[in-house]
């Protein structure tokens, strides 16, 4: 990608550095990703007649565009690509029931789009890009995802291939990065991500550096019930998820998303999770949501938590840059060992 064309106020040296590492480091194969990339290569020549991202399951291509040989070939790569996170898709025909039932996140959301059409789009931790496929049906000018897994980006890459739509792209990067985006987005969606950050001020410090002067934020975080403004913070592991840092009731994070110098915060939605959206498919057979929650308690996580919830919220970078100086870091830190609300 040019960086410099596409994002003129983005560091793009670094980025560019950076990429050129992560490429290298790929392909020297440490850890086996080439087990991803490869069987890319045998299917690259297979393009869709027809794609529709407009429904809530993502459509690419129909049967009739494949040989029997090139059916098998495809639902071989499919299947190498597991486990599916995001979904549903329907690929050449064949059906992925993905992990998550995502177009239920996404009709949530859809209510709340400002005009999106031309519109220069960032999806923070996209996975496979179901998201950004959606995203498409809006004619925006551009989306970029970043994803930091392997795996997660070569299904996208797998799945652009055959879809071949140009305004969207995905590299190896992770919020960590915005930092190198300063004013180049108008809308950021960060769906999932902030309670694995072990800073979440500061991730949404970078995501408002990133956003243009009246640009949008969309965040989704899994949230505990309650109305204080406080956060769980797990001793080890929070339904199961080691990497699970600070939980936030819905309040708490309305006013994370405020003091970084956000306007117009606003909470609509916030709902209880669940096994009707998150589950075991043939198409990720690890253990899901009901493997997460005490089986004689739903109201709590196998550690004893509070089941987890989750809460939708948007808001509004100011369209002129303020005079005040942003608020001071701030430390958030257990007051003992045991995981008890802060």
């Amino acid at each position: 990608m040019d960086f410099a064309q596409r994002f003129p106020s983005a560091d793009t040296l670094r980025l560019q550095e950076m990429l050129n590492e992560k490429t290298a480091w790929i392909s020297q194969d440490k850890k086996g990703f080439l087990r991803y990339r490869l069987p890319l290569q045998t299917v690259q020549d297979l393009h869709a007649s027809f794609c529709d991202f407009s429904g809530d399951v993502v459509r690419i291509g129909t049967p009739e565009d494949l040989t029997p040989s090139e059916q098998q070939r495809v639902y071989s790569v499919l299947r190498g690509l597991m486990p599916w996170r995001k979904g549903p898709f329907s690929v050449f025909g064949v059906d992925i029931d993905a992990e998550w039932r995502s177009e239920r996140k996404w009709n949530r959301i859809v209510p709340e789009l400002p005009p999106l059409a031309g519109k220069v789009i960032a999806d923070i931790g996209c996975n496979n890009g179901y998201y950004m496929f959606r995203l498409a049906a809006y004619e925006p000018e551009f989306v970029l995802g970043f994803e930091p897994y392997v795996q997660h980006y070569f299904t996208f890459q797998t799945l652009n291939t055959f879809a071949r739509q140009p305004n969207l792209r995905v590299e190896l990067l992770g919020i960590e990065h915005l930092a190198l985006f300063p004013d180049c987005f108008d809308v950021i969606f960060c769906l999932g991500i902030l309670y694995h950050r072990p800073s979440p001020v500061d991730a949404l410090r970078d995501l408002h550096c990133a956003l243009k002067p009246g640009g949008w934020l969309f965040v989704e975080s899994q949230a505990v019930p309650g109305t204080e403004p406080v956060a769980l913070f797990p001793r080890h592991t929070y339904a199961k998820a080691p990497g699970t840092w600070f939980v936030p009731t819905a309040t708490c994070l309305h006013n994370w998303v405020t003091r970084v110098g956000f306007e117009e915060t606003r909470v609509f939605c916030e709902h209880p999770m669940s096994s009707r959206e998150q589950r075991r498919t043939p198409w990720m057979n690890y253990e899901s949501y009901e493997d997460f929650i005490d089986k004689n308690n739903p109201n709590l996580t196998i550690e004893g938590y509070p089941a987890p919830r989750r809460v939708f919220l948007k808001a509004k970078k100011a369209a002129v840059h303020s005079l005040r100086q942003s608020s001071p870091r701030i430390s958030i830190s257990p007051n003992n060992n045991q995981g008890d609300l802060i």
